[in-house]
């Protein structure tokens, strides 16, 4: 019995199609991946224990005052639209592109949410990193 031997062939694996595989791969979670923003604002909350106002260190600040309606004033100055655009606005205009000034938010208790959250979008997107809100110490009864 006389056994041949086949000449061997020489087995190549493709790595073109894996290569392009791993690329699509690669771009599929690229583009599907969800990229998070972490918030900007740094908020300063005054403990409503103790009541001692903020010392008043800085020269110049911003006031933002909510009304029970949802109007806005900006240092004391009624805002005529009030809405996100014309707070994003007035800020602007009001500290002059200076983003290092302290803000205050003031609202009143009746506010809706939806307003004072407004409020501080548009300090989150103008770049103000020093947000405080204003609270009132509840006075024990005797």
């Amino acid at each position: 019995m006389k056994f041949r031997r086949k000449p061997q062939e020489n087995v190549e694996i493709n790595l073109a199609s894996l290569i392009d595989v791993v690329f699509i791969l690669l771009l599929f979670f690229v583009v599907t991946t969800t990229f998070t923003r972490e918030t900007q604002l740094k908020v300063d909350l005054p403990e409503a224990v103790s009541g001692t106002p903020p010392e008043q260190t800085e020269l110049k600040q911003l006031e933002v005052l909510i009304a029970v309606d949802g109007s806005y004033s900006l240092n004391g100055k009624q805002l005529l639209k009030s809405n996100l655009d014309g707070l994003m606005a007035a800020l602007q205009k009001e500290s002059e592109g200076d983003t290092s000034l302290p803000l205050t938010i003031s609202a009143d208790g009746q506010t809706p949410h939806q307003a004072v959250i407004t409020a501080m979008d548009a300090a989150g997107k103008l770049g103000f990193a020093h947000l405080r809100i204003t609270t009132v110490e509840v006075q024990a009864a005797p």
